[in-house]
């Protein structure tokens, strides 16, 4: 038996998010993908963190996950403050396209689960002219309602059998990280949650220039596009994540004075 390594991370609202470079994040997931291992990585924004911190539930699903990417710069700047200086941003749609990149060139194939029909033929079509060589294990859109238990092991032996290292689920969040820990142990492949990154892949939003994405005003842009599903989610997770990520700092720059007046009693 392989011994479990466990990877370094660094809190942010008491969340462990993984705390390596981009390119060994990525690098990480390919050689789980290689073999076979059943791992989940969740791909967090202020909204995942928000989403766990209010619900107990997802706390535990996001604490249990293999990786936590810090998807969204508010998550990146916290980390650098809190130690990890040099914290690259490690983002569903960089993930995506990188990962499809090595997958092609270490004769991986990748199986989507998700999202709608239309969506997953745009996606397969842009792939096809980007990544020629990579394989595609297969596609499967999944109803609104949840799966019976029937219906469900029909598609854990489809994804089995198909031979996929990676797992790529669009189900929105929570859902979709739900789903990957109920599936964890019981499908061969990294199942990588990455909801959003589908409909820009795909053509049917528009990602937000780099310039706006380094100044952590991406929400922002998103909000622009879908300002009537956006709204209220920002309006309850932006103030609420700025206050306890406040609060997380000065508590951290204060246990310095603390451990040094504890060693002077």
């Amino acid at each position: 038996m392989v011994a479990e390594v466990f990877l370094p991370t660094q809190k942010v609202l008491d969340f462990p998010i993984t705390a390596l470079r981009f390119e060994d994040q990525i690098q990480t997931i390919i050689k789980w993908a290689i073999a076979h291992e059943s791992k989940t990585v969740c791909v967090a924004n202020v909204h995942m963190l928000m989403e766990a911190h209010w619900n107990p539930d997802f706390a535990k699903v996001l604490k249990n996950s293999d990786m936590v990417t810090p998807d969204g710069m508010p998550l990146v700047w916290m980390m650098r403050r809190m130690g990890s200086r040099y914290q690259d941003r490690v983002a569903g749609m960089d993930i995506f396209v990188e990962t499809c990149h090595y997958a092609q060139t270490h004769n991986l194939s990748v199986f989507f689960v998700g999202s709608q029909t239309e969506i997953l033929t745009k996606i397969q079509a842009r792939l096809g002219q980007e990544f020629p060589q990579l394989k595609i294990a297969g596609m499967e859109p999944l109803p609104f309602r949840p799966l019976m238990e029937t219906e469900d092991q029909v598609l854990i032996n489809k994804i089995n059998s198909s031979g996929a290292g990676v797992v790529w689920v669009s189900l929105g969040c929570p859902k979709q990280e739900k789903w990957m820990a109920q599936h964890k142990g019981k499908i061969r492949a990294v199942m990588v949650g990455v909801g959003g990154v589908f409909p820009v892949y795909a053509g049917i939003q528009k990602r937000a220039p780099r310039v706006i994405r380094d100044l952590g005003l991406e929400w922002l842009y998103r909000w622009v596009q879908e300002p009537r599903r956006l709204w209220r989610r920002y309006a309850t997770t932006i103030p609420a994540f700025m206050w306890l990520a406040a609060k997380q700092l000065i508590s951290s720059s204060r246990l310095p004075r603390v451990f040094l007046s504890e060693s002077n009693d």
